[in-house]
């Protein structure tokens, strides 16, 4: 399969996130709904100090693999909705209670989930644990 170089970076983003054991991810095509972005990326973590750790492994990951530094980083303090816009992806990293509230998920309702071509393992069904 050849990726973008869009792809690559979102690959490379959903990877890092995973490494640090994002919860519930979700990437949104939001594309033609604003010019924003071409992509959201959306997870959950623990605590602040897991949020953190996932901002920091996704921003460190694009700069070692791929030389990409995002253009703004918000949210570091408290951490409870940690915001990396690299431009053409914006990445989100919410506590579970902070995702929540806002929920971006609604609010960008009409944006197609395209999250089962940027990972497997975050393609898997969220409840599948709970199934027997």
């Amino acid at each position: 399969m050849i990726d973008s170089p869009i792809e690559t970076r979102v690959r490379t983003a959903v990877s890092a996130a995973n490494d640090k054991k994002a919860m519930i991810l979700d990437v949104l095509a939001v594309t033609e709904l604003t010019s924003i972005a071409d992509y959201f990326i959306i997870c959950s973590a623990s605590s602040e100090r897991q949020a953190q750790a996932i901002a920091d492994n996704v921003v460190d990951k694009l700069q070692e693999e791929l030389s990409v530094k995002p253009r703004l980083v918000e949210g570091t303090m408290p951490g409870r909705w940690i915001l990396v816009d690299f431009g053409d992806f914006i990445f989100h990293v919410f506590t579970e209670d902070c995702r929540r509230f806002y929920g971006l998920e609604r609010l960008w309702g009409d944006a197609p989930n395209v999250t089962a071509e940027f990972s497997e393992e975050a393609a898997q069904p969220r409840n599948a644990a709970k199934r027997s």
